[in-house]
């Protein structure tokens, strides 16, 4: 995969993200005035308003994580906002240690980096982010980590023994992306532990 099919990639991400983002949003809309005239309660309620709180979270990490991205900035309230909506539906928790806004693009890398992580986290864990100088790291821990090591070998070199499935799509773009904008992907993994760099 070249640079330009990172683009493509990117636009299609893009496209897809912006055109399921607004029905979900009437969606959480509609539901909040059923909620407001009573009109329907229970845990049925709960159980849509849940599934499509989560829906949207996910939608909205993935317009960074898969969409176009330039060096706007991004704020960290509204990079921690994304990813304490992204946590309630998920066992791992996140936590952001930036201060200071960042370029989109580099958080489209930590978010893929988050992704990778969470691939190795079925049961839950913790993943956490920090910069020193230009340099990116993301940590995964967890008690019972599931390594796939190909994948974890592969994401520094963009090349796999195997073929990838969808869900496992973020280890190509991450070294392929960080090519791109001129980083290299480096991974550490442990019996409890998963770092990326860059």
């Amino acid at each position: 995969m070249g640079a330009s099919d990172v683009n493509l990639a990117e636009l299609i991400g893009s496209r897809i993200c912006h055109d399921l983002i607004s029905p979900i949003g009437a969606i959480t809309n509609g539901l909040e005035l059923l909620e407001m005239v009573g009109a329907v309660q229970g845990p049925e309620m709960e159980l849509i308003s849940g599934s499509v709180g989560s829906a949207g979270a996910r939608i909205r990490f993935f317009r960074v994580a898969f969409g176009s991205a330039g060096d706007q900035p991004l704020g960290r309230s509204e990079v921690v906002e994304l990813l304490k909506d992204l946590e309630r539906a998920s066992r791992v928790r996140i936590t952001w240690n930036l201060s200071e806004p960042v370029p989109r693009n580099q958080v489209k890398l930590a978010f893929l980096a988050i992704m990778c992580c969470e691939s190795a986290m079925p049961f839950g864990g913790e993943v956490e982010i920090a910069t020193q100088g230009s340099a990116w790291t993301v940590i995964g821990t967890a008690d019972k980590l599931n390594l796939d090591t190909g994948l974890w070998k592969g994401v520094t070199t963009g090349q796999f023994a195997n073929k990838l499935s969808p869900a496992q799509v973020q280890f190509a773009l991450l070294p392929d992306t960080a090519s791109a904008m001129g980083r290299r992907v480096a991974s550490e993994t442990t019996a409890t532990q998963v770092k990326l760099r860059f």
